[in-house]
């Protein structure tokens, strides 16, 4: 008897065996693909000299902060509220080395409060009601949304900008409303319009702010953790 999985045999000549084999190939490419595309939108990301100086201004604010003993306060939605959770908790819990936590916040993570929010006052308040409630004057909101449209992300950074904090939004290009918001102070756009590449970039600029921060308020260079 021969075992089946995944709904094909491995007998020789089996014409299961043979579709099998062509969707690895497809998969292969297609991965390949997705791979290649993201060096791109990477390598523009690095050749963009203003983007990269962005980067560091957003650093600066970043790590002015921490020394003043302020905190970070990071949102967004779906994936972008992932990102945010990602990097608050890199600079709580560590990036590259042990040294004391940092203090930044996720907003997305108390769902008991996002859930009230929205219910009690609408979707697009779910953010800035949470920072009415935690921020502080000299903290700094960085708002993540791949369209640069997201109304929630938008609201935030008016209410943050109102109580004095610094802020910075994560989009892609080009941008959306968030670019040309008045009450933005930094604006990092990813060089892709695709959703998977934006969100990539997003994660890398996190990486770099946590270290870059790490680096300079501790004086270390370490290894990065494999966990």
């Amino acid at each position: 008897m021969t075992a089946v999985r995944s709904g094909y045999t491995h007998l020789d000549g089996n014409p299961e065996s043979g579709r099998s084999m062509s969707q690895t190939a497809n998969f292969e490419h297609g991965a390949a693909k997705s791979i290649e595309g993201s060096i791109a939108v990477k390598q523009r990301l690095l050749r963009d000299s203003a983007l990269i100086s962005s980067i560091a201004r957003v650093c600066e604010v970043s790590l002015a902060a921490m020394k003043r003993g302020n905190k970070l306060l990071l949102f967004g939605n779906g994936g972008s509220a992932a990102d945010a959770q990602h990097i608050a908790a890199e600079l709580i819990g560590r990036f590259a080395f042990d040294r004391p936590a940092l203090p930044a916040l996720a907003l997305s993570v108390n769902t008991s409060c996002v859930t009230a929010i929205a219910n009690d006052y609408g979707f697009d308040q779910v953010f800035s009601r949470q920072l009415e409630a935690l921020a502080r004057p000299g903290d700094v909101a960085i708002g993540f949304s791949t369209s640069g449209n997201s109304p929630n992300v938008l609201n935030g950074i008016t209410t943050a900008k109102k109580m004095g904090l610094h802020t910075v939004a994560l989009t892609g290009t080009p941008g959306g409303k968030l670019k040309q918001a008045p009450d933005l102070d930094h604006c990092l756009c990813a060089p892709s319009s695709e959703t998977p590449r934006i969100q990539e970039c997003h994660i890398l600029i996190g990486h770099i702010v946590s270290e870059l921060v790490e680096q300079e308020l501790f004086h270390a260079k370490g290894r990065v953790s494999g966990s």
